[in-house]
C-alpha cells in the first residue's frame, strides 16, 4: 500500500509493572527507556506518564510510554536495534502486563 511506511509513526506501550518492583527501579527503567532517544538514530522523540483517567478504563495499566518516529521501517530498525532488545530484556521481565501498538497519526478534516 502506497504510503504506508514514509511519515510520522508513534510507537505506544502501556505498561503496568509487577507489585514487586519498587519505586526506584520502575525510575531506572524509565531513565534507561528515555536514554535510548539518544542511542537509536531512528528514535526521535520520547514521552511517558503515569495513568491520571479518572474513567476506570485503563484494565490495570499505569504507565504509558510513546517514542515518535519517521516512518514504520524506523520503528522496525529500533526494534532489531541491539542497545533496544538489551533494554527490553531489562525491561519486559518487570512488567505484569504490556500492550504496544505502532500507529501514523490522521489528521480530522479537510
Amino acid at each position: 500500500m502506497e504510503g504506508t511506511k514514509g511519515g510520522v509513526v508513534k510507537h505506544i506501550l502501556l505498561a503496568k509493572f509487577k507489585d514487586e518492583i519498587s519505586p526506584d527501579k520502575i525510575d531506572q527503567l524509565i531513565k534507561q527507556y528515555a536514554n535510548l532517544v539518544n542511542l537509536i538514530e531512528p528514535m526521535k522523540a520520547f514521552h511517558w506518564g503515569k495513568d491520571v483517567s479518572t474513567e476506570n478504563l485503563q484494565q490495570g495499566f499505569t504507565h504509558v510510554f510513546e517514542s515518535t518516529f519517521d516512518s514504520t521501517e524506523g520503528v522496525a530498525e529500533y526494534v532489531s536495534h541491539p542497545v533496544h532488545v538489551e533494554f527490553a530484556n531489562l525491561m519486559l521481565p518487570q512488567l505484569e502486563k504490556v500492550l504496544v501498538i505502532d500507529y501514523k497519526p490522521e489528521k480530522v478534516g479537510p
